[in-house]
């Protein structure tokens, strides 16, 4: 008790300094446990499933491609029968979880329905929370409609009720009602963002038929002793089989663990948030370090009075220790205060996608990670200044004063750990710097097509009203014209997918006629879309050549295609496309003639404008469900939805607008972790350099407070204020560009591991590099500035008189 009482005396003596490593320590703590939280519930926790890293998720891949080709059902069950390596195996919908319109009353609103075998949730080894999961008998033809939710849907569609099976939600596509069986448990988010999951097979079997139609992926599970490579090998023998389609013989197989696939793009940015939080803790640490062995420098007469009194050095290290530790909790309390709320920001900015976000909250595990993280923190700061303090020469520091003693010992030490948070921030904010520029870059790209003024709906149908293309045909043309007549409404078009939604599997095979069949099986696949004539005006694409499609070009008429300038490209070079002629199909069997040429756009992905050839929607190579519309508007698009529901519900009684919004709110999801990260990087950026600004101001004052005498003697033999200043300032522009010629060869070596996550930015650009070296210079010349000015103050005459 009496160290304590006599730490507790020593630091109110000392109010500034404790509150400085007080609240510097609640940053870095706060901040470290923070990230470990949220690494704790998207990282380290284990999905609700049984065995997780033997999961695994299966599908093809084009070697030109970079995206997954599914399965038909029939051939992922017999791909099933033939595995050694996987036992058992299930099947999910290739598009995911899709929003899917359902029907409670007159109010039309939309869930993530993922379609799953019914062995998904045995292959998984998930148990649900309340009631029963799917099961085989639910997934085949004629079985009764049934799903179950996630624990998120639960939540937040039914208020967590327990009385919610038996309970039905009425599909607005087919009107089809269905039972609630099951909860599944928290945590459980495969395929991403699903709120119910429903039996494949009922739900797409066509209707008289025993026949079903789906494209699917695979899931399944390692046999003891079985490796993902070996599954990876199986699957590309499948595919190139003999009786498989040529494209599928140029195929491989791809195999992902599923806790990988779970966090998708978010695992890279989690890593890079945990790898800022240590080098802030690191930084943090040193920076209270330094304040520690400054201050007990600056005590080393009191301690070598303590060592001549009779104290030996293990309990002057003792009594030194008991006030870091002191400082210590103080800063780990505060850190717990920080980290809640550096949480609960977390969570409010996180991008709606993020999976297991609603389990991100401190807990127990997260409180034991901050005791752990202040004890480091402790052991780092506190350990080697309470020693080297302690080593003190009694005679000689009894003799000679302490400035004298202190600051000969003190600089280089001070000096190498001030180099040191300087080169760890610069790290940071490299970092931070690099994500900064591909955010600006990425929310700067050229779409190619213009966004302002355009509304993207998604239409609600009955299918068992328009289970055709000739009824969707004629439902279009029923009711583009009546949306078209709204006043304000300049053009109107469906589109195949909303923006933003990736390739989606409309892909072709395609060669240039005169092509020999070598160079057309080197061909990439190619985006294919299906448009209307007023597609390319709804969405202000320019038209570079030739033109785009007219009400002339409909079935029965010489087929045409619009093309992509990287397509005119890839098959023309700089001769003019127009005329010339593209086959097509599995056998590349049809003909088609270029009558236009386009941009590449930037609709189906922010990051890439893909090539694309465009078909006329009354020309239909292939079908698609027309349930997003594209609408040009001549004010703000959001004013004009109320009228566009209503037209909607008046011309067709079984469609709906069952959402809208403007396209500028489409871009919040791939900015979104984007964003994010940048935020998130530059938060400890922001907090490392100001950490190391601190550090490096410190430094330089306590070298003018322990150089004093020695400024004085300058100063009476002729040097003046400038020179003085000069000195200082030079001193601390070296100790600032030690720190940043470290850091800048740190980064060149570790920024490599950010390359996931940048766009058009490489990890070592010279201009970032350049920029963050010279910021952290600039603001270690600030930092620099007051003690210089203290300096250049300093009174000869008086400065000689104290010792």
């Amino acid at each position: 008790m009496l160290h304590y009482r006599h730490a507790l005396r020593s630091l109110a003596r000392t109010p500034g300094f404790a509150l400085t490593a007080i609240l510097t320590l609640a940053l870095g703590i706060g901040l470290a446990t923070a990230v470990f939280t949220v690494a704790d519930a998207l990282l380290l926790r284990r999905l609700p499933v049984r065995d997780q890293d033997r999961l695994v998720v299966l599908w093809g891949q084009a070697p030109d491609r970079g995206f997954d080709y599914p399965f038909t059902l029939d051939e992922a069950r017999e791909f099933a029968r033939r595995t050694r390596s996987l036992a058992p195996v299930a099947f999910f919908a290739y598009e995911g979880a899709w929003p899917t319109p359902i029907r409670d009353g007159g109010r039309i609103s939309r869930l993530h329905r993922a379609l799953v075998s019914g062995e998904f949730f045995d292959v998984l080894g998930a148990q649900p929370v309340l009631g029963r999961a799917l099961q085989a008998g639910d997934d085949v033809v004629g079985a009764a409609p049934v799903l179950v939710l996630s624990h998120g849907a639960w939540q937040r569609q039914f208020g967590g009720d327990p009385t919610v099976l038996g309970r039905q939600i009425v599909m607005h596509g087919n009107g089809v009602a269905y039972t609630i069986v099951g909860v599944m448990p928290q945590g459980l988010d495969y395929p991403r963002g699903a709120d119910i999951w429903a039996p494949l097979v009922p739900a797409r079997t066509r209707p008289g038929t025993d026949s079903t139609v789906a494209d699917v992926e695979l899931i399944g599970r390692l046999r003891p002793g079985a490796m993902a490579a070996q599954a990876r090998d199986e699957l590309t023998a499948y595919l190139r089989r003999a009786e498989a389609s040529p494209w599928q013989r140029d195929m491989h197989g791809v195999v992902h663990a599923l806790p990988r696939l779970v966090l998708g793009e978010t695992r890279p940015a989690l890593i890079a948030f945990a790898a800022a939080a240590g080098l802030l803790l690191l930084i943090t640490c040193i920076n209270v370090a330094n304040l520690l062995l400054v201050r007990g420098l600056a005590r080393v007469r009191e301690i070598a009075v303590r060592s001549a009194l009779g104290a030996g050095q293990r309990q002057v290290v003792s009594q030194l220790l008991v006030e870091n530790a002191l400082l210590a909790f103080a800063g780990g309390a505060l850190g717990v205060v920080v980290a809640a709320a550096a949480v609960r920001s977390f969570v409010a900015v996180a991008p709606p996608g993020l999976p297991r976000l609603d389990e991100i909250q401190l807990n127990a595990t997260a409180l034991a990670g901050a005791v752990g993280i202040t004890g480091v923190a402790m052991l780092i700061f506190g350990l080697a200044p309470a020693v080297i303090t302690s080593r003190v020469e009694i005679e000689r520091v009894l003799r000679s004063g302490t400035r004298q003693s202190a600051g000969r010992r003190s600089r280089l030490g001070t000096e190498g750990l001030v180099a040191g948070q300087v080169a760890l921030a610069l790290l940071v904010l490299s970092a931070a710097g690099l994500i900064a520029r591909s955010l600006i870059k990425l929310e700067r790209a050229e779409l190619s097509f213009e966004p302002s003024h355009l509304l993207i709906g998604d239409l609600a149908l009955r299918y068992d009203q328009f289970d055709t293309a000739a009824k969707q045909q004629a439902l279009l043309e029923r009711l583009l014209p009546q949306v078209r007549a709204i006043p304000g409404v300049r053009a109107v078009s469906p589109v195949v997918a909303g923006p933003f939604s990736g390739p989606g599997g409309w892909d072709g095979k395609f060669a240039a006629e005169g092509q020999s069949p070598e160079q057309a099986a080197a061909n990439p696949m190619l985006n294919m879309e299906v448009v209307t004539p007023d597609y390319f005006a709804t969405l202000g694409i320019a038209v570079h050549r030739g033109r785009v499609f007219t009400d002339a070009d409909r079935e029965g008429a010489p087929p045409v295609v619009v093309i992509g300038e990287s397509v005119a490209r890839l098959y023309w070079g700089t001769a003019d496309p127009i005329g010339k002629r593209l086959r097509i199909g599995e056998h590349l069997e049809r003909a088609v003639s270029v009558v236009g040429v386009v941009p590449d756009t930037r609709y189906r992905d922010l990051r890439e404008a893909r090539p694309s050839v465009y078909f006329p929607m009354r020309q239909p190579f292939f079908p698609f469900e027309p349930v997003t519309l594209a609408i040009r508007t001549t004010g703000p698009p959001t004013e004009l939805v109320p009228a566009i529901r209503r037209v909607i519900g008046e011309t067709e009684p079984g469609v709906a607008l069952a959402s809208a919004a403007p396209f500028g709110s489409f871009l919040d999801g791939p900015l979104a972790q984007p964003r994010l990260n940048a935020l998130l990087l530059g938060v400890f950026a922001g907090s490392a350099v100001a950490l190391a600004a601190v550090g490096l101001f410190g430094a330089m004052a306590t070298m003018v407070r322990q150089r004093t005498r020695e400024l004085g003697v300058r100063m009476a033999l002729g040097a003046t204020a400038r020179d003085v200043r000069r000195m200082v300032m030079g001193r601390g522009l070296a100790v600032a560009s030690v720190g940043s010629l470290l850091g800048l060869l740190g980064a060149l070596l570790a920024n490599r591991l950010l390359a996931a996550m940048l766009y058009e930015v490489a990890p070592t650009d010279p201009a970032t590099l350049a920029t963050v070296a010279a910021l952290l210079l600039a603001v270690g010349l600030v930092a620099c500035y007051v003690p210089a000015r203290q300096a250049m103050r300093v009174d000869p005459m008086a400065a000689l008189r104290t010792e």
